[in-house]
């Protein structure tokens, strides 16, 4: 009811409109659970009317997951209650069989020598499934991977390799296309071949020798699987990016300033605030 009189337009693709504030939020991805790749923080884009002068927007972005943990929330707000929320990833599973959790986009289920594993589910608007283990549960043993925000991620098609994870979604808010929010591959236990990325910042997986990638930072990128025998790995830290039609009046936190297409935009890779 609160949104009522300023309505909130999502969309992922666009030119911005002038006399409106755009916006692109990225939660923290998640790490990995044991070769399990860890899903996307989530991502939301949109456009609101701009803000009365004087409005101070508030900029929380969320740190990625460490192994065996989510991402962290990203959050926008103003003081007049309009909030944007993007959902920190969900991490992978971190046992035998343990499936994935859920979060802005889901984890990869682990992998096993007797169970099957689930993929953790992905907010609506927000990103997409993991996927399990396939109910492969043969050596060298693969894992499901992260879901992406652009896709769900595909469970592995053989005992040598792990889960594909789910791409992330292309943006243009800073006048360069460019991808967020992919999840991270799914490992092999022990000898094998870990799944690869998602576009948009996720981590490859890895086997038992060769330790799965993090998620690259300020994209929200899940964290690649491990094989049975390497430390986990973290996922990506997410990003809130901001459009406005000229100059905001100050800013705490040192965003990145650019310009493009006759707006000012303001990349934010850590918390804090803008005042129009």
């Amino acid at each position: 009811m609160r949104h009522a009189r300023r309505p909130v337009i999502f969309r992922r693709y666009g030119a911005a409109v002038a006399n409106t504030l755009d916006y692109l939020v990225v939660a923290g991805g998640a790490g990995s659970g044991r070769a399990a790749g860890g899903g996307a923080g989530g991502m939301k884009s949109g456009t609101v009317s701009l803000p009365g002068t004087g409005t101070v927007l508030t900029v929380t972005v969320g740190a990625g997951g460490a192994q065996n943990a989510n991402g962290s929330n990203s959050v926008l707000t103003d003081s007049a209650a309009f909030t944007v929320t993007a959902t920190g990833g969900g991490r992978g599973g971190f046992a035998g069989g343990v499936s994935g959790f859920a979060g802005g986009s889901g984890g990869g289920g682990d992998a096993d020598n007797a169970a099957s594993s689930g993929g953790g589910a992905g907010n609506a608007g927000e990103g997409n499934n993991g996927s399990g283990n396939g109910g492969i549960v043969a050596s060298p043993f693969p894992a499901g991977a992260g879901g992406g925000a652009g896709a769900a991620a595909a469970a592995p098609v053989d005992a040598s390799h792990g889960g594909v994870a789910g791409i992330g979604l292309q943006s243009s808010i800073t006048g360069s296309a460019a991808y967020y929010a992919g999840g991270g591959g799914g490992g092999v236990f022990n000898a094998g071949t870990g799944g690869a990325g998602g576009n948009g910042g996720g981590g490859a997986g890895g086997n038992g020798a060769v330790a799965g990638t993090s998620g690259s930072a300020n994209t929200g990128g899940g964290a690649g699987g491990n094989g049975g025998s390497t430390s986990g790995s973290a996922g990506g830290s997410g990003v809130i990016i901001l459009s406005l039609p000229s100059a905001a009046a100050s800013t705490t936190g040192s965003p990145t300033v650019t310009a493009a297409a006759g707006r000012t935009i303001y990349t934010f890779t850590g918390s804090g605030s803008l005042t129009i």
